[in-house]
């Protein structure tokens, strides 16, 4: 026990001399605890850093995988493409016969993934089936959806419509956009050949067009047709 008297003196030998004699020790035994304490708080400090440090590391590591996973996709899709435009791409048709796309229609086959090929199912044959259209617009109908391209030359970008906006899009139309018996359908129509893939925001998917758009909201199946910046009727 150490007895400290602070501002007086002590009347009492024993006292002073318990606290001359046990005071360095109690000092001695301070400062061991605070070396431990100390060094305790340094053990944590430098155990937090390591923690933090492994996140990181981890983190970092998963970025990077994912970073090689995406390029070695992004490889293999354009090898797959540059293979396809050089030879095409032979598919079996529901009659069990062949069918070769060529071209940008190759092209596009050839990069879309998994999910997308087994959207659109198998090609299918037939006299309207592949072609050419008026418009000079190259396309390939599968069991889910079309392939289309605006010409068959190298290097143009090819495009996969289907679904609800696809039916929209072969309506038959007048110049104005309106459903009629007498217009045309698809890219012969008013709203002209498809320049992007299906895009999905929520409930909504779009696919745009030269001359407007289509929107289908899976929410309530309405689908919303624009020519030129004007709503028109769907059918």
């Amino acid at each position: 026990m150490l007895l400290i008297t602070v501002g007086a003196e002590s009347d009492d030998p024993k006292k002073e001399e318990y606290a001359e004699t046990h005071a360095p020790s109690y000092r001695r035994r301070h400062r061991r605890n605070c070396c431990r304490h100390a060094h305790r708080g340094r053990l944590q400090f430098d155990d937090s850093k390591d923690s933090a440090s492994s996140a990181a590391s981890v983190a970092a590591s998963a970025a990077g995988s994912a970073a090689s996973a995406a390029t070695e996709a992004g490889s293999s899709a354009a090898s797959a493409a540059a293979k396809a435009a050089k030879n095409g791409v032979e598919l079996e048709a529901a009659d069990g016969s062949t069918v070769k796309l060529t071209g940008p229609i190759a092209v596009k086959y050839a990069e879309s993934t998994d999910e997308q090929k087994s959207d659109l199912g198998k090609p299918m044959t037939g006299d309207d089936a592949s072609g050419t259209s008026e418009s000079g617009v190259v396309f390939q109908q599968f069991d889910g959806g079309v392939i289309t391209a605006k010409n068959n030359d190298s290097g143009t970008p090819a495009y996969i419509t289907w679904g609800k906006i696809r039916d929209a899009w072969n309506v038959k139309r007048d110049s104005d956009g309106q459903p009629s018996a007498d217009g045309k359908g698809g890219s012969n129509g008013p709203l002209g050949a498809a320049t992007s893939d299906e895009t999905v925001d929520g409930d909504m998917k779009k696919s745009t067009f030269e001359h407007g758009e289509i929107t289908f909201n899976t929410s309530d199946d309405k689908v919303t047709v624009t020519v030129n910046g004007k709503e028109v009727d769907a059918e």
